[in-house]
């Protein structure tokens, strides 16, 4: 029986119009999506590889001038690598900073200079706009505003409208159990809303496949294989919706005003207004205070080794307290800068963990964590930074260590080895992403997700079964 109700909603789908309008709409809205990828994503590509060329060019120009160049300048600037699933899901990706660069040494008064230390980048994301860019027209933005509404579109007289007709008394009449026509009327909608969305994204995938500036390898189609489930997991959020608010009311046209009233406020408003109330609900150390606990203590250290600055001696308990000074400034510098981002990143944590609530917002969640965009990815970038910049140190000591006649004191010109470095054996900035730990990191909220569609369609069952005929 459940069958049987499921290809009479497909049939009645499939020779309506909202269907073929559908179709229409999605494909144009993908084609453009794939169109305006093409058209950008070599431009962000050629500017990475550029930059990155550039900052590789600047190493091997220190590695030439020997170790201690290394240990003063560090390894330049690390570039985060654009992801070519940006169509996917772009988000906040443009407020994000795509790049870490270690501060420059410092040169005291008394000529001595400081060696390098990493610096991290504000994490400038706006949280009163955390929803799908309705300027872009990306997968998330087609799945949480176009998608959704069209299951709405599907569902809104599916109970309601056969109530009006007549159709629904004849059907129960039959003695046929009420969870199997709730059943074999969600899955007839879910493949009639799948079906279009279902083309339009291979016609997507074909163009932006077939290109030679797009490389997707294993990992990219299967990062596309749960963004596909995930977005369909979202359109049954709304199907199911739309099922419960028809069983509840008695004319299509009622029902249909309540859907959309509900769409503009979970997918329009509530974004935007639960992401600002967050905000200001998560404050976190400002510019200001960092700054003010930076000159405090770096006036401390100043003071408890003043008189290596100016001391002219080059005796290894000399040379021994300079690197010490030179050593716990950076330290100090790094963990300030660490606690400060720290800070910015349980705010923005704080407010995405609220504007959860919103279906939309945690669909942008989602599907920003596997395109390999947004602040997902912006943490993972700041971690490759920073593994990379433990590594880099280990060579800088490692190199020193194998030669015997060096002090082996880092960080000062005197302590440490005068040989030459091969450009090639630096080590070298990769970018990576990990799928397994996306997938780690966004399981509760696929889950969230999941929540949601079982409680709606518990809902619409046992709105359902109170409905009198």
């Amino acid at each position: 029986m459940i069958l049987h109700i499921t290809k009479r909603e497909l049939y009645d789908n499939l020779n309506s119009l909202r269907f073929a309008l559908t179709t229409l709409l999605l494909l144009a809205l993908m084609l453009t999506n794939a169109i305006g990828h093409l058209r950008e994503h070599p431009n962000r590509v050629q500017t990475y590889n550029a930059a990155v060329a550039e900052s590789l060019e600047l190493l091997s120009s220190h590695a030439d001038e020997g170790l201690y160049k290394l240990a003063q300048q560090g390894p330049g600037k690390l570039y985060k690598k654009p992801s070519p699933l940006h169509f996917c899901a772009e988000g906040g990706e443009r407020l994000l900073p795509n790049i870490i660069k270690g501060d420059s040494p410092y040169v005291y008064s008394t000529g001595i200079i400081g060696v390098w230390q990493l610096s991290y980048p504000d994490v400038n994301i706006d949280r009163k706009r955390v929803g799908p860019d309705v300027t872009k027209v990306d997968w998330a933005f087609i799945t949480a505003y176009v998608l959704s509404l069209i299951a709405l579109l599907f569902t809104f007289d599916s109970i309601s409208g056969e109530r009006e007709s007549g159709t629904l008394r004849l059907i129960l009449s039959n003695s046929v159990p009420r969870h199997r026509i709730l059943i074999g009327k969600f899955l007839g909608a879910l493949i009639s809303v799948s079906i279009p969305f279902t083309l339009a994204a291979l016609l997507n995938l074909l163009i932006i496949s077939t290109s030679s500036a797009v490389h997707l390898n294993i990992e990219a189609w299967g990062r596309l294989g749960i963004i596909f489930f995930i977005s369909l997991l979202y359109t049954c959020f709304f199907l199911a919706l739309g099922l419960l608010v028809s069983a509840r009311v008695q004319r299509s046209a009622v029902s249909l005003v309540i859907l959309l009233l509900i769409w503009v406020t979970f997918v329009v408003f509530m974004p935007s207004t639960v992401a600002s109330r967050a905000s200001e609900l998560s404050p976190s150390m400002s510019f200001g205070e960092k700054w003010t606990q930076y000159s405090q203590m770096r006036e401390e250290i100043w003071d408890r080794y003043n008189y290596v600055a100016w001391s002219k001696k080059v005796d290894r308990n000399t040379l021994t307290a300079k690197s010490a000074f030179f050593t716990e400034k950076a330290e100090m510098a790094e963990r300030l800068n660490q606690e400060y981002l720290t800070s910015q990143i349980a705010q923005v944590q704080h407010a995405r963990s609220i504007t959860q609530i919103s279906p939309a917002t945690l669909l942008q969640y989602l599907l920003e964590s596997f395109a390999g965009t947004g602040f997902a990815r912006h943490l993972q970038f700041v971690e490759n930074a920073e593994r990379y910049a433990r590594e880099y140190r280990g060579f800088v000591v490692d190199m020193d260590r194998s030669d015997p006649e060096s002090l082996h004191i880092i960080g000062v010109r005197e302590g440490m080895t005068e040989k030459k470095v091969l450009p090639a054996a630096v080590p070298k900035f990769e970018d990576t992403l990990s799928l397994s730990k996306d997938f780690n990191d966004s399981a509760m909220e696929i889950l969230l997700l999941t929540m949601f569609v079982v409680v709606l369609l518990s809902g619409a069952y046992l709105a359902f079964v109170r409905v009198e005929i």
